[in-house]
């Protein structure tokens, strides 16, 4: 017997919360490894239906859990994703070609390719740990990463994974970083930020 509930409480960390069932106050504990659709984490008052079960101490709990955003939206999500994705991988076809028509130093793109591996792979363990329900990594690390050059591999883990590209709060932050370090990327073909740019990699060099 499918019954119908809202998510109450959720903790995305930890990847588990309770769901308040429509015809009753009694919370039901749920695991993100219940639903169906376990990419992407529930939201608060988010309407879901489940099947009612126990674990293995007996406890009451809700499995096969569906939700509205387990229907297929159609073609326009998938469109949307693979933009995204060869939005990506333009920036960084783009900064190569900035190396060798506009002289950017070859370590930018050297940055660009090495922070974006990383950070696909740190939202890669993430979305694991949210399955598993370990330790999560912190949205801010994520976000450092993203500022730093981690942004096109951050942006097709959403993508590909389907992990983080849900919650608006996380969109918000993630875009601002998106913005904040392709305005730093810009800034480097001004006559001050080519000198500047120059004497760093001298230095480090």
């Amino acid at each position: 017997m499918r019954t119908q509930g809202k998510i109450t409480h959720w903790n995305e960390e930890k990847g588990y919360g309770f769901i308040t069932p429509t015809s009753s106050a009694k919370q039901v504990f749920v695991h993100i490894g219940a639903f169906k659709n376990r990419h992407q984490p529930p939201e608060l008052n988010e309407i879901v239906l489940y099947s009612l079960s126990t674990d293995k101490r007996g406890r009451p709990c809700a499995v096969k859990v569906t939700r509205a955003g387990d229907i297929p939206s159609g073609n326009s999500t998938s469109i949307t994703r693979l933009f995204l994705i060869l939005m990506a991988i333009g920036f960084i076809a783009f900064v190569g070609w900035s190396v060798s028509a506009y002289k950017i130093p070859v370590q930018i793109l050297y940055l660009y390719l090495a922070a974006s591996g990383f950070t696909f792979l740190v939202y890669a363990k993430d979305k694991w740990a949210a399955r598993k329900g370990r330790w999560r990594t912190k949205e801010s690390t994520l976000h450092t990463l993203a500022l730093i050059g981690g942004w096109p591999g951050a942006l097709i883990a959403q993508q590909v994974l389907r992990h983080k590209s849900r919650k608006d709060a996380f969109q918000f932050a993630f875009w601002a970083t998106v913005v904040l370090n392709c305005a730093g990327f810009a800034w480097m073909f001004t006559t001050e930020g080519g000198v500047m740019l120059r004497s760093m990699v001298t230095a480090f060099g």
